[in-house]
């Protein structure tokens, strides 16, 4: 048994903290605020929640396997999880609107064809089937098994050409441009929305980002009834239930080596917390402040990614019933998805792609009568734009607001209150740099992977959505998956069966 230190408690540490003690391991978390789940918050007040991080979930089996490996009772018994059907709708820049129905590729087709005529559904089913040879190429590789001593050969694009005149390329296509040949039109925007959604340039991203809207369509998106943050509370009473042990208002600054092997951790009252292994859940860029005296990247590592945009959330509270035919999620098109992405190293001076969040959950609102709704846009970290600028959120909440207007018609004269979460207040939450927010890893070009799970440190491993295989919240999960192994198992570990 081995004593086992963890540095954060976000979910993709506490996922590997869970795995951990299952396969006989005494595991202590240290968390530098006064709760677990890092991004997953939820912010009350006057009757009215919300989350302030993710609203909903992908790929659920994820946290459905933590559940079955850590105990008896399923993520179901622990959480009230239903998947959300109209999947989505769509107001795209010219104003017409398209709902799309949950994992229904007939349905889908049909939506698209009335919306953009005949045969746009067929355009739509095929470079989905593409983006399904995609994902089949990259699934294990990039979610399911450590990441490869050459790892370079992931940043092939795993896309599948089209063999017709005008398509076969010396370079392969970038996202923008298989969403304009293959999909063309106004079409092209429900492609290039779901890639700024995570902060992505369209311009740049590989083709073989199509399979985060084939993930969607074909997993769904979930909700978990009280928010995201139930989730969170679930996946921290199952470690409690596991008796790992957490230690909240203990911040590390430093990790020990001796004989070259990571021996513990540093708190900032100077004690130190002896350990046989450590697993890093924050941004490791902190390993350069964490290890001064050592190395954290192996030569010819994959280092950490830099530079990622965040989130501008309001949080709205709102008078008046929600509509029953309300959709849960709307995405706001931008009418210049180039400029928008211009704008993750800048600000934005259109209109941005702005993402609303209406659930139907009693815990969210005081009663039936008011409806508590959250707007949610992709801009440039704190660094890059001064979120400490009064001036700067005002000019922000006006146009986020704007956006969220489009969605849910008469929502001013609604609008009991708001609140707005900056990059600072993601910085607050999670300890990225910035407030950044890291985009899942994507085959296709290596800028997207993310650093292994082991580091130069032996002993020292990485969790989280800032390592391998990057953000978003089924991702963190599948790191936690990794770093169980590799601490279970060392280099002998290949991945998940």
């Amino acid at each position: 048994m081995a004593r086992i230190a963890v540095i954060g408690a976000g979910m993709g540490a506490m996922a590997a903290a869970a795995r951990l003690t299952v396969a006989g391991h005494r595991v202590t978390v240290y968390e530098r605020g006064e709760t677990y789940g890092g991004s997953l918050g939820r912010l009350e007040r006057d009757g009215f929640a919300f989350d302030t991080g993710p609203g909903l979930l992908l790929l659920p089996a994820v946290y459905r396997d933590l559940f079955v490996k850590t105990g008896k009772r399923p993520l179901e018994s622990c959480v009230d999880m239903a998947q959300v059907d109209p999947a989505v709708r769509h107001v795209l820049a010219d104003g017409r609107t398209l709902t799309l129905p949950a994992v229904s590729r007939g349905g889908v087709a049909a939506a698209l064809d009335e919306a953009f005529g005949p045969g746009a559904g067929e355009r739509w089913a095929a470079l989905l089937n593409r983006a399904r040879d995609a994902w089949d190429a990259t699934r294990r590789p990039l979610l399911e098994e450590p990441l490869r001593p050459d790892w370079q050969v992931l940043g092939r694009d795993p896309y599948p050409a089209l063999r017709r005149s005008g398509l076969l390329r010396r370079r392969p296509p970038t996202l923008a441009e298989v969403a304009d040949r293959e999909l063309g039109g106004p079409a092209a925007a429900l492609l290039t929305s779901r890639v700024l959604e995570h902060g992505l340039d369209p311009r740049t991203a590989p083709a073989a980002a199509t399979v985060l809207p084939y993930m969607e369509q074909t997993f769904g998106g979930w909700y978990v009834r009280g928010g995201l943050r139930a989730l969170a509370t679930a996946v921290y009473e199952r470690c409690l239930e596991r008796r790992v042990g957490f230690v909240f208002g203990a911040e590390v600054t430093g990790v020990p080596v001796r004989d070259g092997r990571a021996a513990g951790v540093e708190l900032a009252d100077g004690t130190v917390a002896e350990a046989d292994e450590v697993v890093c859940g924050a941004d490791p860029r902190t390993l350069e402040w964490l290890l001064p005296d050592a190395a954290p990247w192996p030569a010819g590592a994959r280092e950490p990614r830099t530079g990622a945009p965040s989130r501008f959330t309001l949080l709205l509270a709102l008078r008046g019933e929600r509509p029953a035919d309300t959709v849960h999620r709307t995405v706001v098109h931008s009418p210049d998805p180039a400029a928008e992405a211009d704008a993750f190293r800048g600000e934005h001076t259109g209109r941005p792609t702005v993402t609303v969040l209406r659930p139907d959950d009693p815990t969210t609102r005081p009663d039936a009568d008011h409806e508590a709704v959250t707007a949610t846009a992709v801009v440039a970290p704190q660094g890059v734009l001064d979120w400490a600028d009064a001036d700067l959120v005002a000019r922000y909440t006006e146009r986020v607001l704007a956006a969220a207007e489009r969605a849910v018609p008469g929502l001013r004269a609604r609008l009991l209150w708001h609140e707005a979460r900056t990059p600072l207040d993601v910085a607050g939450d999670t300890g990225a740099v910035g407030g950044g927010v890291p985009a899942p890893a994507l085959a296709g070009a290596t800028e997207l992977l993310y650093p292994a799970n082991t580091t130069a440190v032996a002993g020292l491993h990485l969790a989280g959505g800032w390592t391998h295989p990057g953000g978003g919240l089924a991702h963190a999960g599948m790191s936690g998956a990794l770093v169980a192994g590799l601490v279970t198992e060392g280099s002998a570990f290949r991945g998940s069966q």
